[in-house]
């Protein structure tokens, strides 16, 4: 009687090895990394907005929203940006990113330490810092917001690079930096095309 084959030995995957390997141009893609993130076993559910990082991490429950919650947490991010900081001098736009960023990744990373999380649905912390991103040193102006909001949620879910790279670092980092990622794509965006159009029109 033949012997059954022996099973190969699963090698174990770390994050820090799977982010690295983005530099070399890996084509495991961002639906691998995606399918990866939407196995952990553990999901955040309206009953933990008791707990405050979980509160703030998901915008006052903002992710919890139904259909695409990335987008609610976008559209929420672009309307504080509209009545707090739109108009504003470049300067206070930047201490507020900066002041959002350190605290969004310092309770994300607190929360991905306590439950393997992932990149989970309803938290939407990360999509406001990306939106802000994408809307600086933009005018005050629907149309301005409008195209900031647009190219932010098409960066971010295309994934192009580096933003398919950026997610697969580990921990909080993962979960926050493709966000900005997306919104430094679309923020490079919208100022290459004032850039033109002002070209264009001085010309």
């Amino acid at each position: 009687m033949s012997r059954p084959p022996t099973p190969r030995k699963e090698r174990p995957a770390h994050a820090a090895a799977r982010w690295r390997g983005g530099w070399l141009g890996a084509r495991d893609g961002p639906g691998r990394q995606q399918t990866e993130r939407n196995a952990a076993p553990n999901r955040l559910a309206p009953a933990d907005l008791r707990a405050p990082s979980v509160l703030a991490a998901t915008v006052l429950g903002t992710g919890f929203l139904p259909w695409m919650p990335g987008t609610w947490g976008a559209l929420l991010g672009a309307l504080i940006w509209w009545f707090a900081l739109a108009g504003t001098a470049a300067t206070t736009q930047l201490v507020a990113i900066a002041g959002l960023v350190a605290l969004s990744l310092w309770l994300l990373s607190k929360l991905c330490a306590k439950r393997p999380l992932g990149d989970d649905p309803a938290i939407v912390i990360d999509e406001v810092c990306g939106v802000w991103v994408a809307l600086l040193f933009l005018p005050r102006s629907l149309a301005a917001l409008a195209a900031g909001f647009a190219l932010f949620r098409l960066f971010d879910i295309a994934k192009p690079w580096p933003v398919s790279w950026a997610e697969r670092a580990p921990g909080g980092l993962g979960v926050l930096l493709d966000d900005l990622c997306a919104g430094a794509l679309a923020l490079a965006t919208l100022q290459a095309g004032l850039w033109v159009a002002s070209s264009v029109g001085g010309g």
